[in-house]
């Protein structure tokens, strides 16, 4: 089993990277946030689950542990196979699937592309105590109003943005914004398009 890697970044997509250990070129599965943010030529540490099956030989890496261990939960889940479960730690952070799963709340994973409903509904009753959220505001940015950052979180999302990164994005413009700005959906949206930026516009719908 491999369980972590070291390397330099060769190449990146959209959803994987390619790193170099040892002279050897490895593609790996990786969220959204890790292909985003991952440079060529940088390098790169990632905790990985090797997926071994009759018909699949693939390895799948998260820049945190904890990210792994709830990697290993969803694939326990039935229905679950390793491409949902990393489509839902692309789209929400371990804090927000934990206070789901806490309120036995289906529609977060129903937003991930490949869940179903049914599926939804057993990640969200089979991972009972099993997470929980290291706080209870965890699931939206601290710096702004719940609603106006609410608000502004499910705007960037129906624009195409993974969940996790809008969350990550209204964060990071809210803290930089002005008091005004903080309780103004719209000049907020304004301030976190701004921080994502046009390039990333088509990463987030392809």
């Amino acid at each position: 089993m491999i369980s972590s890697l070291r390397g330099t970044v060769l190449a990146s997509g959209a959803d994987g990277v390619v790193v170099e250990v040892g002279g050897v070129g490895l593609s790996v599965s990786v969220p959204v946030d890790v292909a985003r943010t991952a440079r060529t030529g940088q390098e790169l540490r990632l905790h990985t689950h090797l997926v071994v099956r009759e018909d699949l030989l693939a390895l799948f890496g998260f820049a945190e542990r904890e990210e792994l261990e709830v990697f290993g939960l969803l694939l326990g889940v039935t229905g679950v196979g390793p491409k949902s479960a990393l489509g839902v730690l692309s789209s929400l952070t371990i804090d927000q699937i934990a206070e789901a799963v806490a309120g036995e709340d289906d529609r977060p994973f129903r937003k991930v592309s490949g869940i179903g409903p049914k599926t939804a509904k057993l990640i969200a009753l089979q991972l009972q105590g099993k997470l929980v959220a290291s706080s209870p505001s965890a699931a939206r940015p601290p710096a702004a109003s719940h609603d106006v950052a609410g608000q502004v979180v499910d705007a960037v999302t129906g624009l195409g943005w993974p969940e996790r990164v809008a969350s990550d994005a209204v964060a990071q413009a809210a803290e930089a914004a002005s008091d005004a700005d903080r309780a103004s959906v719209q000049a907020l949206l304004r301030l976190t398009l701004a921080a994502l930026g046009p390039a990333q516009a088509g990463a987030a719908r392809g």
